[in-house]
């Protein structure tokens, strides 16, 4: 039986004694909106999962780590549209993570990552982090899950596959999703973007950005005004749980490398 590596399932007397070996903690954070009409709203599942994923591999190569219960609702950025959606502003976000983190230092807790599975907690992520780091000198890391999964996606599919199908509601999630949560995607609904589409009078880039000339230009709107569906430019169809089993092996592989790092590292 693999020893258990969500802190959730720990008894109180055993995390006594799991605190004075001082294992790494991994704080998942994750999202409830719209990821296409294909794909569950709750992209944190697959931030949860993937902590786990980090958290037993780095256990079985001897560095103890445990995950916190995840947190499911992200920043609110370009969702707000979505029916069921639920997001917290970043002034709430903020003080919610930096409680969660000093109850962990409080107590004794040093080895802590953050796993992020949503962009629109980036921002908020660097600012309590800094500060942290600033008033104690407590070092605590990032990974944005998806971010660095598109950085790998041209590796694992090519780069012109990569341009055809990376983007929100497409990979990396989608493939990813596939491979860890095969039950929840429902390909029939898969949907092809729409790659003509404009808003005040421009064509979209992204989320939230258009462009003039050729240059991009930020612009206030909800995701449904420049995605398709919640589906950004990145065509789902392309994605595949073969794509997602590659990503996921390569980010556990990244996770893993991190908290080896941190083991070796002297506070700062």
């Amino acid at each position: 039986m693999k020893k258990p590596v969500q802190m959730a399932q720990l008894t109180a007397d055993a995390m006594r004694k799991v605190v004075q070996r001082q294992p790494v903690i991994l704080l998942p954070l994750g999202s409830f909106e719209d990821q296409g009409p294909h794909m569950p709203m709750g992209d944190y599942l697959l931030a949860d999962i993937m902590a786990q994923h980090i958290a037993t591999a780095a256990t079985e190569q001897g560095y103890e780590t445990y995950t916190a219960p995840v947190l499911p609702f992200g920043g609110a950025d370009y969702f707000g549209y979505m029916p069921g959606g639920i997001a917290l502003s970043q002034t709430t976000l903020r003080a919610v993570l930096q409680d969660m983190l000093t109850s962990l230092i409080k107590n004794g807790f040093k080895k802590l990552v953050i796993i992020n599975g949503h962009g629109g907690n980036c921002t908020m992520i660097h600012d309590v982090t800094q500060a942290l780091f600033q008033h104690n000198k407590t070092m605590v890391p990032s990974f944005y899950l998806w971010r660095a999964a598109a950085a790998l996606l041209p590796d694992v599919v090519g780069v012109e596959q990569a341009k055809r199908s990376g983007g929100h509601g497409a990979n990396p999630l989608t493939s990813i999703g596939q491979y860890l949560v095969p039950e929840l995607v429902k390909v029939e609904n898969m949907i092809t973007p729409d790659q003509t589409k404009k808003v005040w009078g421009l064509d979209v880039l992204d989320f939230g950005t258009v462009s003039l000339h050729g240059v991009p230009i930020s612009v206030p709107l909800e995701g449904d005004k420049t995605a398709t569906q919640g589906v950004g430019r990145g065509d789902p169809h392309f994605c595949n749980a073969e794509t997602g089993k590659a990503l996921t092996e390569k980010l556990v592989q990244t996770g893993v490398a991190l908290i080896a790092h941190m083991n070796t590292q002297p506070p700062v």
